[in-house]
């Protein structure tokens, strides 16, 4: 997701979002385990996903 997209978002849909992109990550990370993937940098783009959504709803929380 672009910091644009993730602005536009309200406080619930981000914090439905940190779910999806968490399990999304989890998954990820068991299937590589198992056989590794096709695309192993989708890891690395859920965990900074997950990072961008949590960083903007911390701000939004602060303010």
């Amino acid at each position: 997701m672009k910091q644009s997209e993730i602005k536009e978002l309200s406080v619930e849909e981000l914090k439905e979002k940190i779910a999806d992109f968490k399990k999304q990550h989890a998954d990820l990370k068991m299937a590589h385990s198992v056989t590794p993937l096709e695309n192993p940098l989708q890891i690395r783009q859920a965990r900074r996903t997950v990072a961008r959504l949590a960083t903007e709803l911390t701000n939004r929380e602060n303010q």
